[in-house]
């Protein structure tokens, strides 16, 4: 399993919205600015999230979004299956039941289901409340990699 910059945009964007949840309703641009995310690539991700119940939205003037519930209701786990989908470590154990006609005599299977389960655990026990609560990480803004893109991009990422 491998995050794509979907999910760990979205995870992102969901953490500003948490951090700044006292605000109101958040304008993407003003989310896209403190993360050094492109504003359009949110947009990409707000159709995913607004199918579900995270976020409540608001249009016009003073427009925006923001978090349905508080952030110790929304697991980290919980966002990683609403935008990437499965969090199975290999494809056989994508789907409700195991569709590969070598399940019944696999024996590595139990290896996979293992993997899914901890990778399950271990996401679905961090709420944002717990990243917020644990993070003392400065906000984009305030570093010196402000004008740079996130993590995942080319050269930039390859120097850390």
């Amino acid at each position: 399993m491998k995050i794509s910059t979907k999910g760990r945009y979205a995870l992102m964007m969901l953490l500003d919205l948490a951090e700044h949840k006292d605000e109101g309703f958040i304008p993407l641009k003003d989310i896209a600015v403190r993360q050094g995310i492109s504003k359009n690539y949110l947009e990409q991700i707000m159709p995913i999230l607004k199918k579900t119940d995270i976020l409540k939205t608001t249009r016009g003037f003073q427009g925006g979004y923001k978090l349905a519930k508080a952030p110790n209701q929304y697991t980290v786990g919980y966002i990683i299956r609403v935008t990437e989908g499965s969090i199975a470590p290999v494809v056989c154990l994508d789907g409700e039941t195991n569709e590969c006609l070598r399940s019944g005599f696999c024996k590595t299977l139990s290896v996979w289901r293992g993997l899914e389960q901890v990778i399950a655990d271990y996401l679905d026990s961090i709420t944002l409340q717990d990243i917020l609560d644990k993070s003392d990480a400065p906000t984009l803004a305030h570093t010196r990699f402000a004008a740079k893109k996130p993590c995942g991009f080319g050269a930039f990422a390859d120097r850390f």
